[in-house]
């Protein structure tokens, strides 16, 4: 005769199956706080095969200290200049002061306005950041803001505006601007359009892809990064690298 099988024991089985969900929730949590305080962040990963790196940065990160700031393993710095046709970020001139100070390559960028001609947006960029030889071309950010984010403006109303913005900056600095997008930006606005100004892509789930198959030149892997050198209300700082190498970067200077 065989022998019965043993019966199972579901109260055993229970108690491990709750223990291990309780495990797994313990471990998502755990990476979801360490994911939010930036000391944990998936592209870090991906974007480490790119030794070329930056931060871009504004008044939110307050006063910088940069040589402190620079001496973080880090190649470029891109400081916010202007918003719109009018607004000028308030710690811009200190910010390129500094920098310049350092052996970072260093730009500026323009946040752009959905409501206002790119004409005279491109002169409060001309008015505010100095035509400096070595200095990286201006960036021009094309993302939604407000109302925007669900009352998306055409393509067309966009191209009328980011046109003129860019020809004016190119006319005056002599070198094609950078055009920095989010993915949902890029493909509403510049997908398969502006094969001259190289891109700056944010991607900071997974590394970029961009719809059109172009490659970036700038990719925005991190935006709660945490470095030395700044004390500011915001805690985190954006970091980026760049797809070549610091030669490469060089030679996109300015001049």
């Amino acid at each position: 005769m065989t022998s019965e099988s043993p019966k199972p024991r579901p109260r055993a089985d229970r108690r491990a199956f709750v223990a291990a969900a309780l495990a797994t929730v313990l471990v998502l949590a755990t990476c979801a706080a360490l994911i939010a305080s930036g000391v944990l962040w998936p592209n870090r990963l991906f974007a480490s095969g790119h030794p070329t790196r930056g931060v871009d940065v504004s008044s939110y990160q307050g006063t910088i200290d940069w040589p402190v700031l620079a001496s973080e393993d880090i190649d470029f710095a891109i400081i916010k200049a202007t918003e719109g046709s009018g607004a000028r970020d308030s710690r811009f001139d200190e910010n390129w002061s500094g920098a310049g100070e350092t052996d970072l390559l260093v730009g500026g960028y323009h946040f752009m306005s959905f409501d206002s001609a790119g004409a005279t947006q491109a002169q409060n960029v001309i008015d505010t950041v100095p035509d400096a030889p070595g200095s990286l071309p201006v960036t021009v950010d094309v993302e939604f803001y407000g109302d925007y984010f669900e009352h998306p403006p055409t393509r067309g109303r966009v191209r009328g505006i980011l046109d003129p913005l860019l020809a004016g900056l190119e006319d005056h600095y002599g070198s094609p601007p950078i055009i920095y997008a989010t993915p949902e930006a890029y493909d509403r606005y510049i997908r398969d359009a502006y094969p001259d100004n190289p891109i700056w892509i944010r991607s900071v789930a997974v590394p970029p892809r961009l719809s059109d198959d172009r490659g970036w030149t700038f990719w925005q892997y991190s935006h709660r990064d945490r470095l030395r050198g700044y004390d500011g209300e915001e805690a985190f700082i954006d970091m980026n690298v760049f797809t070549g190498s610091l030669d490469e970067l060089t030679a996109l200077a300015i001049g």
